[in-house]
Parts: C-alpha cells; structure tokens; sequence
C-alpha cells in the first residue's frame, strides 16, 4: 500500500479530487486510512491511472466509473482488474482482456469483438489500387497511418509493404508490432519486435508489453530494465516494472521504480 493525498494524485494523475472520491464511492478504490492518510494498493493506482486516460480522451467520469462497476460485477468474485485494461474507442469505451477487445457500452460484457486499434474500430472500406511495390517506404507509412482508424488489417499491409520496402524503417516496425499484438498474432509481433533495432526505446518497451500478453513476465522485466537503460526518463517502463515487481513479491524493486514514477511525473511539464 501507498500513501498519497489528493495533491498527489493530481499531480500524478492529473485527477482532481472530486473525481478521485467518485471512485472511491462507487467501490472502483479501496483507500485504507492509516494514521491520518490514505493509502492505496497497486490496483488502486492501475484504476487512478486509466482513469486519467479515459478523462483526457474525453470520457466523462460517470461513465468511467459505470463502465468498471459493470466490468467488477461481471469479474468471478475474488478477480482483480491488474491483468484487464480500458481504452476508449471513439466516444466509447472498450475492455481489453489479453488478446480479446470487448465493447463495454453495448450493455453485455461477455460480447467479443474482433480485435482492432486502441483507438479505432473496424470498417470495411474500399482499398486503392496503386501497387504497394510501386511506392516509397514513406509514402507506404503514410498510408498506414491513415487506414489504422477504419480498416487495421489493411494497415498492417501497408506496414509491412512499408518494411519491404525499408526494413529499417523502425516507427512502420513498431506500429506493425503493434497491430499484431492487438490483433491476437503474438508470434508474429514478437518476430517483427526482434528483428528490429533493440537500440530503440519504444520498440524494446512495446516488446516488454508483449512479452507480458505472452505470460513471459521475468522477460518482460528484462525488457523494461533495457527501455530504460536506453532511456532512463521512461516513466511509463518505470511504472510497468513496479507493477510486475509487485506480482513477483519484491516490494524494495517494486516501490523503487515507482517513486522514479512519481518524480518524474512531479517534473513540470511531466
């Protein structure tokens, strides 16, 4: 457990603390007082923090805190959220269980849907003609980017139109890596991950992120631990490996990449 008042979630959070006490009146928190202040569990910071998200996406806080009261009631008793996550789908809000994205808004949560983009949703549309081979790298990367919100699987062709193309073309790599981690393809996104170039940051972490779908949690801590060795201001890697710390029962490992967390989330600009 961790103590924190409300001038630090907002700080770390960006929460202020009438939202922070709607959750915490719904049942999504479970703050302990102990001498004076508050105290939150792990889970407790993973609901504050994708919280945070879902309010910068514009998703009002009665519906954040809706859609995880129906997504606890519909967990089997005892569950935890730590292995779910939320993500916002248009003005809508999705769950994501492993390899499965499932809609919470459509009144079911047991309803799959086929695996799509965080931030998009699968549409079929009509594809242009020109030949990928004909195209420059970047041009193909372009066209990636535009066909990621109506249509990921045409996406991931151009992505690795893009990589035939230039094989060293690292950011087509990771949004292909990507892709096919959403896509359920974790085989595939991990062969695209390795292949590229481990000296970059964002790529090493998506791996890490993977390597954890793909239940490999000692590898994926491996993972984060060389992000940050190639950027040590990853906060996000900082705070990934103090929740896997935490899972693997080392509290020390686990609360020292957290307060890196926090101070650089207390940074101006941060």
């Amino acid at each position: 457990m961790h103590a924190y008042d409300t001038k630090d979630l907002e700080r770390l959070f960006g929460l202020p603390a009438s939202a922070v006490r709607a959750l915490a009146r719904s049942g999504n928190i479970d703050p302990v007082r102990r001498a004076g202040r508050l105290h939150y569990s792990f889970q407790d910071l993973l609901v504050l923090r994708t919280a945070s998200a879902l309010r910068a996406a514009n998703i009002s806080s009665q519906r954040i805190n809706r859609t995880l009261q129906k997504l606890r009631s519909a967990l089997p008793a005892g569950s935890a959220l730590n292995r779910l996550s939320l993500t916002a789908l248009g003005n809508r809000i999705a769950i994501r269980e492993g390899r499965t994205l499932r809609e919470s808004d459509s009144g079911q949560y047991a309803l799959a849907l086929e695996i799509v983009e965080e931030k998009g949703r699968l549409h079929v549309i009509a594809r242009q003609h020109t030949a990928a081979s004909e195209l420059p790298a970047d041009e193909l990367y372009t066209r990636a980017l535009a066909l990621e919100e109506l249509d990921p699987q045409g996406a991931r062709a151009a992505y690795e139109a893009c990589l035939d193309a230039d094989p060293a073309h690292v950011d087509a790599r990771i949004n292909l890596g990507r892709l096919l981690h959403l896509a359920g393809r974790l085989t595939e996104a991990l062969h695209i991950y390795r292949a590229g170039d481990q000296g970059e940051p964002f790529l090493v972490f998506n791996l890490a992120v993977l390597l954890e779908d793909m239940d490999r949690e000692p590898d994926a801590i491996l993972a984060y631990r060389e992000a940050l060795a190639l950027d040590p201001q990853f906060a996000d890697a900082h705070f990934n490996l103090a929740r896997l710390y935490e899972r693997a029962r080392d509290p020390k490992a686990s609360l020292r990449h957290l307060l890196a967390y926090r101070r650089m989330m207390d940074r101006p600009g941060a």
